[in-house]
């Protein structure tokens, strides 16, 4: 079943989360989705910010059992904004409803026209922008675009706290798919190293939990990905001219067998990657070493 677990109004997870969390001057829930899955983890995060005018993000599935654990969680606060991470279908589709109920505004950048897995019932009102802040009697929330998981990411910064939620651009004990046409390897790299020019003191991700030390977080995801991409180029240098459904055995040996499928995609975005830094080339769907 797909929903919300309605008791999930604050931060309750199966480890201590930073006793500073717990202490924020600006009161964040965090609302746990019952969508667990390979690829969801325990399920999608959605947060409640603020505490009589609230903003929420990423709502997740169209569910009425999620709607129903939103409107608990508001209760005679007023939701004044609606804020989308990226529009894939485990964090946008339930801003509908939810905006049609409360009035809230929806925050975020539309689906683009390529890439799939996007949902396309969400509109933001009006063009958001990387810069934009959204200021409330309560707090400030910063829009950071974030490309590369895909090319309408948006992390948003708490500034108040120096908290950063990060929906699928960082995640908690796993690493994010890079999807091209729509994903980029550069772009999501580039973000990283953004984002560690911010003063931040904690991550709250899309899916896992609260981090603390978001910088050396942040510095870790960067080196796994660059130590992947030394991958790629050493599994090229081993079997020579190859196809994706070979080299991706080699490269992602680590992997489970049933997350091949996806990490193929983020092996082509590596690959992508390469090609245009002048490192590999692609004939007849065949990659090589350059």
């Amino acid at each position: 079943m797909i929903g919300f677990y309605p008791e999930e109004l604050t931060w309750l997870d199966s480890r201590p989360v930073p006793a500073a969390i717990a202490e924020l001057q600006i009161p964040v829930k965090r609302i746990l989705g019952r969508n667990p899955g390979p690829m969801t983890g325990s399920g999608t995060n959605s947060y409640l910010i603020g505490t009589h005018r609230l903003a929420l993000l990423d709502p997740g599935p169209k569910d009425d059992a999620q709607f129903e654990s939103f409107m608990a969680a508001i209760g005679d606060a007023r939701l004044e904004t609606i804020l989308i991470t990226h529009t894939h279908g485990d964090h946008s589709p339930g801003a509908l409803r939810l905006q049609q109920a409360t009035g809230a505004e929806l925050v975020g950048m539309p689906a683009p026209a390529t890439g799939a897995h996007h949902d396309n019932t969400f509109k933001p009102d009006r063009v958001w922008r990387d810069g934009d802040v959204i200021e409330s009697e309560e707090y400030s929330l910063q829009l950071i675009h974030t490309p590369g998981h895909v090319s309408n990411h948006i992390c948003f910064l708490l500034r108040e706290e120096q908290l950063l939620f990060t929906g699928d651009h960082i995640l908690q004990g796993t690493t994010s798919v890079i999807l091209p046409p729509d994903g980029d390897m550069t772009a999501y790299l580039d973000s990283l190293q953004y984002l560690q020019t911010l003063p931040l003191r904690y991550l709250a991700p899309g899916h896992g939990y609260v981090m603390s030390q978001p910088h050396d977080e942040i510095a870790k995801l960067i080196a796994h990905r660059l130590k992947r991409e030394q991958k790629v180029i050493a599994g090229l240098q081993q079997l020579g001219t190859c196809e994706l459904d070979q080299l991706v055995m080699t490269v992602y040996d680590d992997v489970a067998s049933h997350l091949i499928p996806w990490a193929k995609k983020t092996l082509l975005a590596h690959l992508i990657k390469l090609e245009r830094d002048g490192q590999v080339v692609c004939h007849d769907d065949c990659w090589q070493i350059l």
